[in-house]
């Protein structure tokens, strides 16, 4: 049985969550709060919210827990030639936190392959937009001709960021998003982007599954360092996946 929230109540230990023999492994507790004060509680103990609409606030702390190290990111052939290809054509740039709203609201509308409807409820979006006007939430935007065709967004708390969801309108256009993320994350000295859920996509591109202790031991170390002063990309970031030279590929 999973523990009911009041709002001025703590949420439980992440060891109370439900085990893998359970219906729902991870889920911890139930309630109606969702402000920012209760995520930035939750995050800071690795615990998200995740619920579909006409439920109650759902708290979860999965074990294990999927994550990208930022030096294990796997930047395929075709992906850095897609991206050397993006950064020679006129009308195409990475922008961070111009449109966060729209990300969110383009992550939330977006149909994916095995999935009916969407996580990202109006509720969440609001109180995800509040979060991003205090600074905790950032989005990493593809923009081709003035036009956003793809990004994600995630939360920054410490040198850890949260990745919460991606969208594409144009083919790899979130994944470009994630290029650049895994660059801006390298420069931040951000170590790990948490990821949540095992997917095969999110493994193929390095991600791995850690146990929640592992989990916990390093949200530990970097919670209360100081957060990145400034979350904007400039086109050199790229150098941090050896794209120094927009046109070394060209002809490859």
């Amino acid at each position: 049985m999973i523990q009911w929230i009041e709002p001025d109540a703590p949420l439980p230990p992440t060891s109370q969550a439900l085990g893998p023999e359970s219906e729902a492994p991870g889920l911890l507790a139930a309630g109606r709060d969702l402000s920012p004060d209760r995520l930035i509680e939750a995050y800071r103990q690795g615990i998200f919210p995740w619920f579909s609409p006409g439920q109650p606030v759902l708290w979860w702390s999965t074990d294990p827990r999927m994550v990208l190290p930022v030096d294990a990111f796997k930047l395929s052939r075709s992906l850095r030639k897609t991206i050397q290809r993006f950064r020679r054509t006129p009308g195409c740039e990475i922008r961070i936190d111009s449109a966060c709203p729209d990300v969110m609201r383009a992550c939330a509308q977006t149909p994916r392959a095995g999935q009916q409807g969407t996580w990202i409820v109006p509720e969440m979006q609001e109180v995800y937009a509040m979060w991003h006007q205090l600074g905790f939430v950032h989005s990493v935007e593809t923009w081709m001709d003035g036009k956003l065709v793809g990004g994600l967004y995630g939360v920054n708390i410490g040198r850890m960021f949260y990745g919460e969801s991606m969208f594409a309108h144009r083919t790899d256009a979130s994944k470009i998003a994630l290029s650049a993320l895994i660059c801006f994350c390298r420069e931040a000295r951000i170590e790990v982007i948490d990821c949540q859920q095992e997917t095969r996509h999110l493994a193929s591109l390095g991600a791995r599954p850690w146990p929640r202790e592992q989990f916990e031991r390093h949200l530990a170390k970097v919670r209360d360092l100081l957060a990145p002063p400034q979350w904007s990309y400039d086109d050199k970031l790229w150098e941090q996946l050896g794209l120094d030279n927009p046109d070394a590929d060209i002809g490859a």
